[in-house]
């Protein structure tokens, strides 16, 4: 047998190698279907403010995330609301990404009032630097997303600029330690 030529697979072999292909396959045809409805609303978004400032982050069936920067979330919210009719938050949370020095906030929208979008959760999220965590408060935009930016602030401690009440009401008012949603907190005694 020549060394250009390959030896011949064994029953096991051969198997996994089926397994494989056939999975590889499968992959890339679940990556490239993009589900109608919600790729229009990505379209739209993208046509509208470009790919430099809205990211897709993934597109599937009832959910879609998108990353903007902070400057622009709330006229990408306002967007969101006037022209897609999503016409509230669902919720808000954070993710705390220490590595990155940044958190996450992000705010899953929804439509009570189109029944085509409410069974669709669009997520708008940004990033801020960790130490600097001020993003614009979207409560004009989404009056619901009064008490989870509150909740937002008090957990990671993200400062949502314009909110009137960036205040404690879940934990202690004499609280003084970091935000417990921060990756270094720490319960103390243990």
């Amino acid at each position: 047998m020549s060394s250009d030529q390959s030896k011949p697979q064994t029953a096991p072999e051969q198997k996994k190698s089926n397994i494989d292909s056939t999975q590889s396959s499968i992959s890339k045809k679940t990556e490239s279907i993009t589900p109608e409805f919600e790729g229009s609303l990505t379209n739209q978004l993208v046509t509208r403010f470009g790919d430099k400032i809205v990211k897709v982050i993934y597109v599937r069936p009832g959910r879609t995330k998108i990353l903007v920067p902070p400057n622009e979330i709330v006229q990408v919210a306002s967007f969101i609301r006037d022209s897609l009719g999503f016409d509230h938050a669902e919720s808000v949370s954070g993710t705390d990404y220490p590595n990155d020095n940044q958190i996450e906030v992000i705010y899953h929208l929804s439509s009570y009032s189109d029944e085509k979008l409410s069974s669709q959760i669009l997520a708008l999220s940004t990033r801020v630097d960790r130490n600097q965590s001020t993003i614009p408060t979207l409560i004009d935009i989404f009056k619901s997303a009064e008490y989870h930016e509150r909740e937002t602030f008090e957990m990671l401690g993200v400062y949502f600029e314009g909110h009137p009440r960036n205040e404690r009401f879940l934990l202690p008012e004499d609280w003084a330690d970091i935000p417990p949603l921060r990756k270094e907190f720490r319960i103390k005694g243990r």
